[in-house]
């Protein structure tokens, strides 16, 4: 008999959620990618990039940008959803009719699981493939020497000489920025358009202004010959800008899990550093776990703090948790990278730690 009752209020809870999720969803969206144009207005100008490419470059990215604010949507929209019916005297009625907070978090909860799974599998298909289109179409529009090839591999020009690599970061040293290539191939044509050589390299390096090309096989073409040396590192006198270079190169935290597990297995078989590859890997998988603990654990608080509270006040208290969780999760993975410990268990500590604590807290104010 408490089948059809039960469906009642999942669905009351549920359609309060989604139209406050929703619209916070939309909000956050709309700004970022607003924020983002306004940025690439800076840039109309340079080479054939126009605004209507700004524009398809913004839109591009909305698949990305959905993504990327989904957690901190759910946390808002799920107070705000819930709060309003704490305000209307609606969730006051669930409680007296007998359902627990419990059960009424987990109403909405099982709503945002069904809205975290959709999010993620747009992540790891139509995001990642928006972020590749646009960085192609900004490349392309902005430099005639710099292209983004299908499945994110890069295409440089500098002079005679034609650059391919599979992948490609960068990353801060306590040298500067350096911009890492894997997978190198440079292809130098003389003046008639000849193939004179081709180098093949494991990676490319740009560090204190120069390149190094490093586990490197050459071979030199010559009339009715070719001659191939190889050497574990040799320094690259290339022209090509490691700025616009790096503009091409995707980063860690928009590559889908299958890219990433691509590049962890390159790196490990050619006994390079995957440490960031794993740490993206991880943060990536942990990423719908995240988001549901995070909003189960804030909306107790529809239940006290905020039922005689505004939405100004339920806003504040979703905002501050949303960015005590980030700065959390950052620090305790930084840390985690420092003093070796695994990636899996460095992301599994931040929601670990939110669970405890929110436990406590609630409880202890029951």
């Amino acid at each position: 008999m408490r089948i059809g009752p039960v469906k009642r209020v999942d669905r009351l809870v549920g359609l309060s959620v989604l139209g406050a999720v929703g619209l916070t969803w939309f909000v956050l969206v709309a700004f970022d990618a607003f924020t983002i144009f306004v940025g690439e207005l800076n840039d109309v100008g340079q080479g054939s990039y126009t605004v209507a490419k700004a524009i398809s470059y913004t839109l591009l990215t909305v698949p990305r940008r959905l993504y990327e604010m989904f957690g901190y949507a759910a946390l808002i929209g799920g107070l705000l959803g819930l709060g309003g019916l704490a305000g209307t005297g609606e969730l006051t009625a669930l409680r007296a009719a007998g359902l627990s907070k419990l059960r009424i978090c987990v109403s909405v909860v099982i709503t945002l699981f069904a809205l975290t799974l959709c999010v993620a599998v747009l992540g790891e298909t139509l995001a990642a493939w928006g972020d590749r289109s646009a960085k192609a179409l900004s490349l392309g529009a902005k430099s005639k020497d710099i292209t983004l090839a299908k499945g994110g591999s890069v295409w440089a020009r500098d002079g005679e000489t034609v650059i391919n690599a599979g992948s490609g970061r960068t990353r801060e040293t306590g040298e500067g920025p350096v911009v890492d290539l894997n997978r190198v191939r440079v292809f130098e044509f003389d003046q008639q358009g000849r193939l004179v050589t081709l180098s093949v390299a494991a990676r490319a390096e740009h560090r204190l202004g120069k390149w190094t090309l490093f586990d490197l096989r050459r071979t030199v073409f010559g009339e009715a010959s070719a001659t191939s040396t190889e050497a574990a590192r040799m320094d690259w006198p290339s022209g090509l800008d490691p700025d616009l270079l790096a503009l091409s190169i995707v980063k860690l935290d928009y590559l889908n899990l299958a890219a990433l597990a691509r590049n962890i297995a390159y790196l490990e078989r050619n006994n390079q550093d995957a440490g960031k590859f794993h740490e993206a890997w991880w943060a990536r998988a942990f990423y719908p776990v995240n988001v549901l603990v995070l909003a189960f654990c804030a909306l107790p608080f529809a239940f006290g703090t905020l039922r005689s509270g505004g939405m100004a006040k339920r806003l504040f208290v979703g905002i501050v948790l949303g960015i005590g969780f980030y700065f959390l999760q950052r620090t305790v993975v930084s840390m985690g990278s420092v003093y070796g410990l695994p990636p899996a268990l460095a992301n599994a500590l931040p929601p670990l730690m939110l669970i405890a604590g929110s436990t406590f807290w609630f409880r202890r104010n029951a």
